[in-house]
């Protein structure tokens, strides 16, 4: 039986250096993450929420009133053509079960034009 958040297609603004998260996509997909890692296997990209007293990684930063967050990715981004004073983009994002992570839909080495042909 699907969820009816199911329905509701979440994405991530990326861009400047950073990737921008809403409040909906946190708390559906990294409720008590106060960390994440953006990890590339194989050309695809995913954000890796990180839990727990111990964890390390990027602060998830809350960015409004509303609750939205923004992760500061600056080096990792920049490597993929979206790093400082670089255009907003939007993303989609999936929930991959087998990485415990989201894949930024699109967001591989092809997004800097370094994909290989």
């Amino acid at each position: 039986m699907a969820d009816d958040d199911d329905a509701i297609v979440h994405q991530a603004r990326i861009g400047d250096g950073r990737v921008l998260l809403s409040r909906a996509t946190c708390e559906r997909y990294l409720a008590g993450a106060g960390s994440a890692v953006l990890l590339e296997r194989e050309g695809l990209v995913f954000l890796v929420p990180l839990g727990g007293p111990s964890a390390s990684g990027m602060l998830l930063k809350q960015r409004n009133a509303q609750g939205d967050r923004v992760l500061l990715a600056e080096e990792f981004l920049a490597a993929r053509g979206l790093g400082r004073f670089a255009t907003e983009r939007s993303f989609d994002l999936r929930w991959v079960d087998e990485v415990g992570a989201l894949l930024i839909e699109g967001m591989g080495q092809t997004v800097a034009g370094t994909g290989s042909a």
